[in-house]
């Protein structure tokens, strides 16, 4: 009996193993993109990722089918969005600035264009995993396009306009 649970223990590392060989560095880079930490910098969206593979080698047994590669990034979005949430209820609490590509975009709007755009989640499945209606889903994703590929000109400031001595 024993041996049998140590050969499907055994068994279930290399399945593991191999599934975080294969998804990791996509999983990692979508951690850094939901972050907004710069690809050489980011211990925000390795924790993340941590946390996701831990959650999904808990539940590895219990996948019955289901794609690991979907419930890790179940996982990692789930997790951002209550760290995000937890931050911003909490008052005083420092959040380090983000400065990656996404920058300019809210927590939200970054989780909604990573899970549509860059991970190809439906609408209506983002929707769900993040208990929005589809038409929020569509707003903020429309929103947050709109905002990477017309991002704000800063316009420099304008010289003061010379002012006439007191005669």
């Amino acid at each position: 009996m024993r041996e049998r649970q140590r050969a499907r223990g055994d068994r279930r590392a290399r399945e593991f193993e191999a599934f975080v060989a294969g998804a990791a560095g996509r999983l990692l880079h979508t951690a850094t993109l939901l972050t907004a930490e710069p690809p050489d910098a980011n211990p925000r969206a390795r924790r993340l990722l941590t946390l996701a593979l831990a959650h999904t080698y808990a539940d590895w047994d219990r996948l019955r089918g289901e794609d690991p590669y979907d419930r890790a990034r179940q996982h990692l979005a789930t997790r951002f969005a209550r760290t995000v949430w937890h931050r911003c209820a909490v008052p005083g609490h420092a959040r380090p600035e983000p400065r990656g590509p996404l920058a300019a975009l809210t927590p939200r709007e970054r989780l909604v264009l990573v899970l549509r755009l860059y991970e190809g989640v439906a609408e209506e499945q983002t929707a769900a995993l993040l208990g929005l209606p589809a038409e929020r889903v569509r707003t903020l994703c429309d929103r947050a396009t709109a905002t990477v590929l017309h991002p704000a000109r800063r316009t420099p400031p304008h010289p003061a306009a010379p002012t006439a001595a007191p005669s």
